[in-house]
């Protein structure tokens, strides 16, 4: 791994290859198809020519000519016939087969569109799942990373129950710290307007009238509970604080991978993570990760959401109910739901960053 979803013009990508979802006889039309051979340019449709066409389901190789990608990997999706008419192994089999001709051509970055789910009418969310599924098992055996890239909003669709439960969970747990309620406001307004002072001018009025020393131990106060520490209890020195750290993140990760009887191959490819930064991780003791890093690893472990706090703590993070981001992970891994391609198509759709990457 990793996959990506990224909002973009496929044409526009910098990767070794980009996939076409063409017509049968390679020769270009509408949508995707249409847009790559008037950027590729007359070109691309020579070279098509020579191909004899392509069946549902396979893939072709072609040059990119004016394209800033090496190589156009061409595959024909299926035509939705209400999904009865094998349409999901054909749609299974356009991703395998572009994926394993792009590798035999030693391509390392590959961007997809999501395959047949334009004029072919394969329902969105289907599409995205078939999609996000193949890629993931072809990337648990190929070091590889994999954008699917989504032109627009209206483009991308998860499924209608998973938004529609995300979004009560959103409701019901996030608190926006930065400002008042609609209720609250409206309360303090209505008060306002009859000269009568409000709860808040009450205690500010109160904190006012108190001694500066006063005010000072009231502060020192309400930092304590807020840490929770007994009140009067003296803070520890930052020697003491020092004294009391346990192992850092890198250290903490690597011995739940061995609690889990996990392989590291094993752990950073369920995680979304790049070879390249686990070694980094693996060889710092002092890494510093992202927060959607050391997530990516939370949920490729299967941690439960106290341990997942845990490890957010050894990289100087913790879940806030004021972070939307946090609240998605935070539902799927309350559900036990540790599938981090799921994880991602809904933070996508949520417009939150990915876990991994």
């Amino acid at each position: 791994m990793p996959i990506q979803i990224v909002r973009n013009d496929i044409t526009d990508m910098k990767v070794d290859a980009i996939v076409n979802a063409a017509g049968r006889s390679l020769l270009g039309g509408g949508g995707v198809d249409g847009a790559i051979h008037r950027a590729a340019g007359p070109g691309l449709l020579e070279e098509c020519r020579a191909l004899g066409g392509c069946e549902t389901g396979q893939a072709k190789l072609t040059g990119a000519y004016r394209l800033p990608c090496k190589y156009i990997v061409h595959t024909v999706g299926p035509i939705w016939k209400g999904g009865r008419c094998g349409e999901r192994a054909l749609l299974e089999s356009c991703y395998s087969a572009s994926l394993r001709l792009a590798w035999e051509n030693g391509c390392e970055t590959v961007a997809f569109p999501l395959i047949s789910s334009g004029a072919y009418g394969y329902p969105k969310a289907d599409a995205l799942q078939v999609a996000m599924e193949t890629i993931g098992r072809f990337l648990l055996s190929h070091d590889m990373t994999v954008y699917l890239v989504i032109f627009d909003r209206e483009t991308y669709r998860i499924g209608e129950k998973l938004f529609a439960d995300i979004a009560v969970y959103i409701d019901q747990h996030y608190v926006d710290e930065h400002s008042d309620s609609a209720v609250e406001q409206a309360r303090r307004y209505r008060a306002a307007l009859k000269g009568k002072p409000t709860e808040a001018d009450k205690i500010e009025a109160s904190a006012e009238s108190k001694p500066k020393e006063n005010r000072f131990l009231d502060s020192m106060g309400q930092f304590a509970a807020q840490a929770a520490m007994p009140l009067g209890a003296v803070p520890p020195c930052l020697d003491d604080v020092l004294a009391q750290l346990d192992e850092g993140f890198s250290q903490t990760l690597l011995r739940l991978i061995d609690k889990k009887g996990m392989t590291d191959a094993q752990c950073y490819k369920k995680a979304n993570i790049d070879r390249k930064l686990f070694s980094k991780i693996r060889s710092n003791p002092a890494y510093r990760p992202s927060k959607p890093t050391v997530l990516a690893f939370s949920v490729a472990l299967e941690l439960s959401l106290e341990e997942t706090a845990e490890l957010l703590k050894r990289a100087g993070f913790a879940l806030s109910h004021s972070n939307k981001f946090d609240i998605i992970v935070e539902f799927f891994i309350s559900k036990g739901i540790y599938d981090i391609l799921m994880i991602n198509e809904a933070l996508f759709a949520f417009d939150q960053p990915l876990l991994g990457g």
